[in-house]
């Protein structure tokens, strides 16, 4: 064993892709062996974080749909774009326009919404109408200093009746129209990454992140330091 893998002492875990498809009636089926793959890494001591940019739920939400699947997994052990993106409204006294899936509106339940000055964007799903997306364009090109906060910015993710468009195709739309720069917070961020290692509370050289998506989640944590390994499930194919 090579000595950069004896060394390793926590494992970060794309869950859509990684773990299992999204989609369907159930809202998803285990990918072969993952159940048990989270069984033994847990088992095995490793520190583990689920590190996820879902934005059409809740944590909580996620989380139980996660478990009905078979996961052993809590709400602590999830890292999510939504509680970061609310961690920097409030430090930065920002007032969001949601541009976010029904279910996940919730997450924001404790941040000021009246008299927005920056927008929010995540996946939104069917909430992505052109009188939505239009609505979230008037009020940037309006601001003065205008900001578009993104909770990832993925091209597409896989469900189980195939590839999906993500938020990234629709961020990139308000920054064109907009001439402005999102502002990541989900992966490909650094911050991402930093803050689920700080959780794991393990530095990056002892790490390992593993995905499906070979640019928001194995090239972000090799930019952040860590190794990364690649599925051949979910995007990948």
């Amino acid at each position: 064993m090579a000595a950069w893998a004896r060394a390793v002492r926590g494992l970060l875990l794309d869950v859509s892709g990684v773990l299992y498809d999204s989609g369907g009636e159930g809202g998803g089926v285990p990918i072969a062996g993952s159940v048990e793959a989270v069984r033994r890494i847990k088992a095995s001591g490793l520190k583990l974080r689920f590190c996820t940019n879902e934005t059409q739920a809740t944590r909580e939400q996620f989380v139980k749909k996660l478990q009905g699947l078979g996961f052993d997994i809590s709400v602590a052990e999830v890292t999510a774009p939504a509680p970061a993106a609310c961690r920097i409204l409030k430090e930065r006294n920002l007032r969001p326009h949601l541009l976010v899936h029904n279910d996940l509106v919730p997450e924001f339940a404790e941040i000021d919404k009246t008299n927005p000055n920056c927008v929010v964007i995540g996946d939104a799903a069917e909430n992505f109408s052109y009188a939505n997306l239009n609505e979230a364009f008037r009020l940037l090109i309006g601001m003065e200093k205008p900001v578009l906060i993104s909770l990832g910015r993925g091209r597409y993710y896989k469900e189980t009746d195939g590839l999906k468009l993500d938020v990234g195709a629709y961020m990139k739309a308000l920054e064109y129209a907009c001439d402005i720069q999102a502002e990541v917070v989900g992966k490909p961020a650094k911050m991402f990454f930093e803050s689920a290692l700080a959780e794991m509370g393990v530095p990056p050289q002892q790490a390992i992140m593993i995905g499906d998506d070979i640019v928001n989640d194995v090239g972000g944590a090799q930019r952040c330091g860590m190794r990364a390994l690649q599925v051949r499930t979910g995007k990948y194919r």
